[in-house]
């Protein structure tokens, strides 16, 4: 019989980038309307690049820079959303599988709540779960510090991986 803390296993993520003219702004897999996207070597997803860290945290296998080194030129404006798609095999390969994940944008601006849903069922589609076990909330830094500022936007994921044995 497996023991509880074999069952379950859980990962936290966090990743930020900087705003900058002249790229789009994608966040869970979403392209928002704004006059200045994320900064990165790839599409810069910050929401997606937390949960990519939190399901490889889950299972200790490292984090996405060593699965995705930002000194790859095949990873130069890749869509995250690929990132994802191979931490998920990652998860499935070990014989486990999501249970849900709960996520939080932090950002001045855009807002985050039109946008949500989309982000949910997109996430969710790649997750392999519902878009009922997959959160994503925002909050702004009422004006403080570089995300005050508008300078970047961060985000935060934690996940829950449970075995399949």
């Amino acid at each position: 019989m497996m023991s509880p803390q074999d069952q379950f296993r859980v990962g936290q993520g966090y990743d930020v980038h900087r705003l900058v003219e002249g790229r789009p702004l994608v966040l869970g897999g979403v392209e928002i309307p704004s006059p200045v996207g994320l900064d990165g070597h790839s599409d810069a997803d910050a929401l997606v690049h937390a949960v990519v860290d939190a399901l490889l945290g889950a299972l200790a296998l490292g984090d996405i820079g060593q699965h995705f080194p930002p000194s790859d030129d095949a990873y130069a404006g890749m869509d995250s959303m690929i990132f994802l798609r191979r931490a998920v095999e990652l998860v499935r390969e070990r014989g486990a599988s999501v249970v849900n994940v709960d996520t939080t944008v932090i950002a001045q601006e855009p807002k985050i709540g039109p946008h949500a849903s989309a982000m949910r069922q997109r996430l969710a589609a790649e997750l392999g779960i519902d878009a009922d076990r997959v959160s994503v909330k925002a909050t702004t830094p009422e004006r403080m510090g570089a995300f005050g500022r508008q300078e970047g936007i961060a985000a935060q994921a934690i996940v829950l991986v449970a075995s399949a044995q």
